[in-house]
């Protein structure tokens, strides 16, 4: 879910090495899905200061809502086994990982989150 996963700032988390890592040490499978990543605008007014949270919060909510995430998006993704959304961010409080669950939580249900 994060706009950009094959920059050189990604580690081991690029998009090759994170398909192959989780294959090999989970047996998971790998899927990007650009369409609950925040759009470029949204992130670099918010990470350049241009925003505060509550800002990125609002556009990227409404973001969700233009790109009708809850129509577009397969839910048997998230019920045919347990699900992993990846971000840079390390705490749920300002990411949109947390954003993206309450929002489909809150059109789907049953949505339970555990932050690691």
């Amino acid at each position: 879910m994060r706009l950009n996963n094959s920059s050189q700032l990604a580690g081991f988390a690029k998009r090759d090495d994170l398909s192959f890592f989780l294959e090999e040490l989970c047996g998971a499978e790998y899927l990007h899905e650009p369409l609950l990543a925040p759009t470029r605008d949204i992130l670099d007014d918010y990470r350049k200061g241009r925003e505060g949270w509550s800002g990125y919060e609002r556009r990227f909510l409404e973001l969700m809502r233009e790109r009708r995430i809850e129509e577009t998006l397969d839910k048997n993704l998230f019920e045919k086994a347990p699900t992993a959304l990846l971000c840079s961010e390390a705490r749920p409080e300002r990411c949109h990982r947390r954003l993206v669950l309450e929002y489909l939580d809150r059109k789907w249900g049953g949505i339970r989150a555990v932050h690691l």
